[in-house]
């Protein structure tokens, strides 16, 4: 909380209370910290003032010089001034009629909706027409009508006579997205929110503009005639869609989500939350959710009764005599990751695991335990940090598609105090072009040399780093050099919500809990006293994709896997190779999925909603997960199932639950030794085959809505995904004659096959590279083509190119 100094506040008497504002302080942000409430429509705290709606009039009879106004003014638009008296509707009769008579000019054409509209129950208008309004209307004309709802999106609805032209939706499409796709079309009686011509409002985050709607004009497809908000049941948690850690608000009825909204949370998510985090959350509701064990018999998986499951489980672990690979996604609270890491430890007597279901490399893993395990929010860069910065580089990391507040926090900062960002990518993204972003342009591959030349950076400048990063050789290491000679603060943002808590877990290979070097006595001594283990591997582990090249060579026989998808691996092919030959698989999951289709036995797991525990997001802080509903159809959570497990190896996990592991977390002394050593991987010579014209090289990221699985049963918010097409330069369409009139569609050609797209030209994307989406719809995944960034590809179009 940031305490104004003396010189820097004014006194206002609000309805005969003295308050003390910092200057520039709407007068409703003053009558606020007065404790009174004044009615509004238009106003929002995160937007900027407009004065649309005039509800929140008052009287104000000095205006701070003697003077008073001789009118009722709006006070979500005027600022205070020292010495100024205001009288709201609670004190001065002029202000309450102008509030009625404002009121009764709104109800005028608005509809009696209130029995079928969304957002009865909970709707502002109905709240001030209640305690501001006429008990009987006069108006007896016939009210205007419009036909209704009409698509906005495949999302949105608009109802258009119950719009109060409050223009908070066009105001946060403008201000806070970047997407004004919505304006106020029209003049006067007719005016009206719409979409411009043919160009639906597809954002990543239109659902704010339902949330905040005041009237219910705008509904989501999803949650229209669903519940009423007396009926839910509401329940705050943490988003699981990536690391920002935005704070949730889960409504439920009859042990079902209904609807998600974004909460309040100033130190994450502010009031917004992205289309995914609040739409994606029906994937487990089809015949495909698993509920009861599977074993594999004569004619494949077959339902099989729990003791009959564990006891082949525990059979198949106890052959393999620790030659056991464990992987488990980014998907786990801090809780459950700690007991996968305690199972494999102490009870597997294994140190195969690893989180990463995704792009990796060995200089990634130093960097993940040197450099970001173990550090606390005091130790990491914050939103606030963005706040303040005066530069912000982007390095392997697309803020808009892989950690949406991210881009929002961001783009805050560039309109509010002109926060300059740079982006070492091959092209100006959508997203950084809302973020006014200067590009440094660089070819895949070539993100260390741009980091090693970076300049003028200093204490004032914040470096933001992604996952993908793992896939350019020496990009960290050159991170952390720039950074040790700069000055420069920086953060690794993963795009999984459970990556840094599964990092602190130990589910990394060369890794124990809490930062831990594997490789220091001292640090397994103090593990081995707190959780028994008396024997340790030889070895410190192998990452996941070393393990199924293990499993293919004979070194590891069982494969434990937690919530997997085979699409999300870096070498797919490799992954179902090694999962075929292992002499026994165990998939843990939530619903059927291919790794699960090929599994000898299948456990079901609790989703998200019925479980509890903790998130750690990109800041360090520790976001609470709550159960949000107490009635798990599979009937065991990943901690109650490992500690079943357990049991039946003649072990003991050492907790059952969450609030176990979390105190077990909690016990756990901090690690005040030595940290592994960080990667000190060269920059690479410079590939001047691309530049040469010898090839195309390809560049990659996961859009935020793409092919995931996780979109399932969310067909609205699919339907909004961006149009999929791969992107090159004029220059090098025209250097592979695919820049003339009728070329069509392109075929991406990769080693394991070939994929249809459309082409876009993008003047910003650096020559010999093609841009395509990593997880296209319509089994467009570039992992399945044998293709990852970086690597050569080609592109045909009627002949090979």
């Amino acid at each position: 909380m940031t305490v104004a100094p003396a010189d820097n506040l004014v006194t206002v008497t609000i309805d005969g209370v003295e308050v003390a504002v910092p200057k520039g302080t709407l007068v409703i942000r003053a009558a606020e910290q007065a404790g009174v409430a004044i009615p509004r429509f238009c106003d929002h705290p995160l937007l900027e003032p407009v004065g649309a709606c005039r509800q929140c009039l008052v009287e104000i009879p000095d205006a701070g010089n003697g003077r008073g106004f001789p009118k009722p003014q709006p006070s979500c638009t005027m600022t205070v001034a020292d010495g100024m008296r205001v009288e709201t509707q609670q004190t001065s009769e002029p202000a309450a009629r102008a509030q009625r008579d404002v009121l009764e000019l709104m109800l005028i054409n608005h509809p009696l909706d209130c029995p079928i509209c969304d957002k009865g129950g909970e709707c502002p208008l109905q709240n001030q027409a209640l305690e501001h309004g006429r008990g009987q209307s006069r108006y007896d004309g016939v009210k205007r009508t419009y036909a209704k709802p009409i698509p906005l999106s495949p999302q949105l609805l608009l109802d258009r006579e119950r719009c109060v032209l409050c223009a908070r939706c066009t105001r946060f499409a403008e201000q806070i997205s970047g997407d004004p796709l919505i304006g106020l079309l029209e003049r006067g009686a007719k005016q009206q929110i719409g979409a411009f011509d043919g160009v639906p409002y597809n954002s990543y985050f239109s659902g704010n503009v339902v949330q905040i709607c005041p009237v219910g004009a705008i509904t989501s497809q999803a949650y229209r005639f669903a519940a009423r908000p007396f009926d839910l049941v509401s329940t705050v948690t943490t988003c699981e869609h990536c690391a920002a850690g935005c704070q949730l608000r889960v409504d439920h009825r009859h042990y079902e989500v209904k609807r998600r909204q974004a909460g309040d949370d100033p130190a994450a998510n502010q009031e917004w939350s992205c289309d995914v985090g609040r739409f994606a959350f029906a994937s487990a509701r089809g015949d495909d959710r698993l509920t009861r064990p599977l074993r594999r018999g004569p004619d494949g998986l077959e339902p099989a009764a729990w003791p009959d499951a564990i006891d082949a489980v525990a059979a198949a672990l106890s052959r393999a005599q620790g030659r056991v690979g464990l992987q488990t996604g980014g998907r786990l609270t801090l809780e459950t990751a700690l007991s996968y890491a305690r199972f494999a430890h102490a009870v597997l007597g294994t140190a195969d695991v690893d989180f990463r279901a995704r792009p990796q490399s060995p200089e990634e893993a130093q960097f993940l335990a040197a450099a970001v395990a173990g550090r606390g929010p005091g130790q990491a860069v914050s939103y606030a940090d963005l706040d303040r910065a005066r530069r912000v580089v982007l390095v392997g990391f697309e803020p808009e598609d892989e950690s949406p507040i991210v881009f929002l926090r961001l783009r805050r900062a560039v309109l509010r105090h002109g926060l300059k960002v740079q982006v070492v990518a091959p092209l100006l993204s959508p997203g950084s072009r809302k973020l006014s972003a200067q590009l440094i342009p660089a070819p895949p591959g070539a993100e260390a040399a741009a980091l090693a030349g970076l300049e003028g950076l200093d204490a004032d400048c914040v470096i933001l780093v992604g996952e993908r990063l793992a896939g350019s050789p020496g990009a960290l290491s050159a991170l952390l050099a720039v950074a040790r000679s700069s000055a420069a603060a920086w953060a690794w943002i993963p795009r999984r919500a459970g990556e840094l808590a599964a990092l602190e877990a130990g589910l990394l290979p060369g890794l124990l809990p809490g930062g831990r070097p594997w490789d220091d006595p001292g640090a397994r001594a103090q593990l081995a006293a707190a959780w028994g283990i008396e024997n340790w591997p030889p070895a410190p582990g192998r990452s996941a994709v070393e393990q199924f090249q293990a499993v293919l060579d004979g070194q590891l026989s069982v494969l434990v896997l937690g919530g997997l998808e085979l699409a999300d691996l870096p070498d797919p092919a490799l992954a179902r190779r090694a999962i075929e030959k292992a002499d026994f698989v165990l998939s843990l999951e939530q619903r059927r999925s291919e790794i699960a289709q090929l599994a000898d036995v299948v456990l079901p797991v609790g989703l998200l909603e019925e479980t509890s525990g903790t998130f750690i997001d990109w800041q360090r802080r520790f976001r609470p997960v709550a159960q949000v509903v107490d009635r798990p159809r599979s009937g065991l959570t990943e901690i109650r199932l490992l500690s079943v497990l357990a049991q039946a190896l003649g072990s003991d996990l050492g907790w059952r639950d969450a609030a176990g592991a979390a105190a077990a977390w909690d016990g756990l002394p901090a690690w005040t030794g030595p940290s592994p050593a960080p990667p000190a991987v060269p920059v690479p010579a410079a590939d001047r085959s691309a530049a040469a014209g010898a090839g195309l090289r390809l560049a990659s990221w996961r859009e935020l809505i793409d092919d995931s699985r996780r979109l399932d049963r969310a067909d609205e918010l699919a339907a909004s995904a961006r149009p999929v097409a791969v992107r090159l330069s004029p220059a090098t369409a025209a250097r592979l004659g695919l820049d003339r009139p009728g070329a069509g569609p392109v075929e991406l050609v990769g080693p394991a096959g070939s994929a249809r797209f459309d082409l876009v030209l993008d003047s910003s994307l650096v020559d010999d590279v093609v841009w395509a989406p990593a997880r296209a719809p319509g089994d467009r995944s570039l992992a399945g083509l044998g293709l990852a960034p970086g690597d050569p590809v080609r592109l045909s179009s009627g002949g090979d190119q």
